[in-house]
């Protein structure tokens, strides 16, 4: 009895939100704690994504759909048009330019001041061992979990007719977890590598926002997948969500600064407030 009650107090408090058969993050010094690193280094390298099939425990991908409907009446509804830098339009280039194209986003974001400290995700992210295997598989020697009360970890429903609209990313990465697929429609789609920091590649995502699909990919999105990527370097959407199962996901938020926060025109966009 001792010995299992010592199993049992050794265990993280997220033992239930992680498969930790499959991804052993609380011992990442391990052998097969190392093949994990290995592996998702290996898959970022060859598709630019991070996707881990089965990362959160099916109760755990319940629990977040059940939250995700008793907190409705907090999720904020937000369908407005916007650049795909979050940022005012830029009135000195061409109506065509990356900078003054604007595109639609429509969705309801829980925000993370709202989600119970005891939700499943809030305990899986609040957690230092996800925050080590994040940096760990980045090659970051420090990663920070967001500082923004609202933005750091949100639950996001887009019901039909709902999409988020092609754009960078303001934080250095991100990481998503499906909880429920549509019916049809809201697949994420992304172009890795788009711009860099020395190069905003203009010419290459204009050529994006008028149709080319050349280079865009889809990335598979199965109930309890995780899935990372440096989002402020990859032009992503998702697009229109048909049918009457919404779309049900959270996104993570790190960065490498401590203080990393939304400004306020993307915070009034995605939650009707600001974190001021």
């Amino acid at each position: 009895m001792t010995q299992v009650t010592q199993v049992t107090q050794n265990k993280p408090a997220y033992a239930d939100v992680v498969d930790l058969d499959r991804y052993p993050i609380h011992d990442l010094d391990s052998e097969r704690g190392q093949a994990l690193v290995s592996a998702c280094r290996e898959e970022l390298g060859v598709t630019g994504v991070c996707n881990l099939e089965g990362f959160i425990t099916p109760s755990a991908v319940a629990a977040m759909v059940a939250l995700a409907g008793e907190l409705k009446d907090k999720a904020w509804p937000s369908d407005r048009t916007h650049t795909i830098y979050f940022e005012p339009v830029d009135e000195t280039v061409p109506a065509e330019h990356p900078r003054a194209h604007q595109v639609r986003s429509a969705k309801r974001g829980i925000a993370y001041d709202h989600i119970p400290a005891d939700a499943p995700m809030r305990r899986l992210y609040e957690s230092d061992d996800l925050t080590s295997f994040i940096a760990t598989v980045l090659g970051k020697p420090v990663l920070y979990r967001s500082a923004d009360p609202l933005d750091a970890l949100q639950v996001t429903t887009f019901r039909p007719g709902d999409e988020l609209g092609w754009h960078f990313d303001r934080s250095e990465f991100s990481m998503t977890v499906m909880y429920q697929q549509a019916d049809k429609g809201g697949d994420f789609e992304y172009v890795p590598g788009l711009r860099s920091e020395t190069d905003e590649n203009y010419e290459a995502v204009q050529r994006v926002l008028e149709g080319d699909r050349t280079g865009i990919k889809i990335l598979p999105s199965a109930p309890g997948t995780l899935a990372f990527f440096r989002g402020e370097h990859a032009l992503h959407q998702v697009t229109p969500v048909e049918g009457s199962t919404p779309r049900i996901n959270s996104v993570l938020t790190y960065g490498e600064r401590p203080d990393m926060k939304l400004n306020d025109l993307t915070s009034e966009l995605f939650y009707g407030r600001t974190s001021a």
